[in-house]
């Protein structure tokens, strides 16, 4: 009985149960480790047997009221072949533009006025980057800069204007081209007289343009390219805003009226 006690008492003493309490944990961790190197196991073949990525899908709309096709992955964009239409109306929109830099260039030599400088700069600015967009739309698809002469250009027309690409007979196949008449006036004008025939001068201008749009877009099957959509949309809306600020412009400070003569007073 003495014994029994005795391992009774130990039993029950504070360092057996701490003791005891240890070897629990111990069994604890060794059990969680099992159980993770067994899920382990369990995952590296799971991972093995991933299907590969499966190849992009491409798909055709249908037209209106048609089912769209699954193409082959190997499928590649093609541009879409250009009309005649589109290709000259770039072709003279190139020309038609170089007109007005050629128009801006003139503004700081010729006139002080802040708010014309500042539209110069702006129509400068825009239309040369159109330019530069033009001539790589046109490349891209193997089409020339310049549009094609007539074989009989007119003898009245100068042969080259010093500043274009294009001869003069063809500038004046553009809708809005200011005449070499006009350009001469502008070239001598300075101050307020310049404002007034800039200004003019650039909404017939921007006018044109237009005009250039709208026969693109009225020509069957023309116009269908996005990038040449996108264009001409953003050169229509651009250029109707500009020609909004000309004639509010204009209207600030009308021409001053010309001086009667002596006879005319009589």
């Amino acid at each position: 009985m003495a014994g029994y006690a005795l391992k009774l008492q130990i039993r029950r003493s504070p360092r057996h149960r701490k003791h005891k309490r240890s070897i629990k944990a111990v069994a604890l961790v060794r059990t969680l480790i099992a159980a993770s190197i067994l899920a382990s196991s369990f995952c590296i073949p799971t991972r093995a047997q991933q299907a590969p990525a499966s190849a992009p899908v491409v798909v055709q709309p249908g037209a209106p009221g048609k089912p769209s096709k699954t193409l082959p992955s190997s499928t590649r964009a093609t541009l879409l072949q250009p009309t005649q239409a589109d290709v000259e109306f770039m072709q003279g929109m190139i020309m038609h533009h170089a007109q007005a830099i050629e128009m801006t260039a003139l503004i700081s030599s010729h006139t002080e006025n802040k708010e014309l400088r500042s539209l110069g700069a702006r129509i400068s600015s825009s239309q040369s980057d159109e330019i530069k967009f033009m001539k790589r739309w046109l490349a891209v698809r193997g089409e020339p800069i310049s549009m094609a002469m007539p074989d009989t250009p007119d003898p009245k027309m100068p042969d080259m204007d010093k500043h274009m690409d294009h001869p003069a007979h063809a500038m004046a196949l553009m809708p809005g081209m200011l005449t070499p008449e006009q350009m001469d006036a502008l070239r001598k004008a300075t101050g307020a007289e310049f404002d007034h025939l800039f200004l003019t001068g650039m909404i017939q201008h921007h006018n044109g343009a237009l005009i250039m749009v709208k026969d693109l877009f009225d020509t069957a099957g023309a116009g269908q390219d996005a990038e040449l959509f996108n264009f001409a949309t953003d050169a229509d809306n651009t250029q109707r805003a500009e020609i909004r600020i000309m004639q509010s412009m204009l209207e600030k400070n009308p021409p001053e009226p010309e001086k009667k003569s002596s006879e005319e007073k009589r």
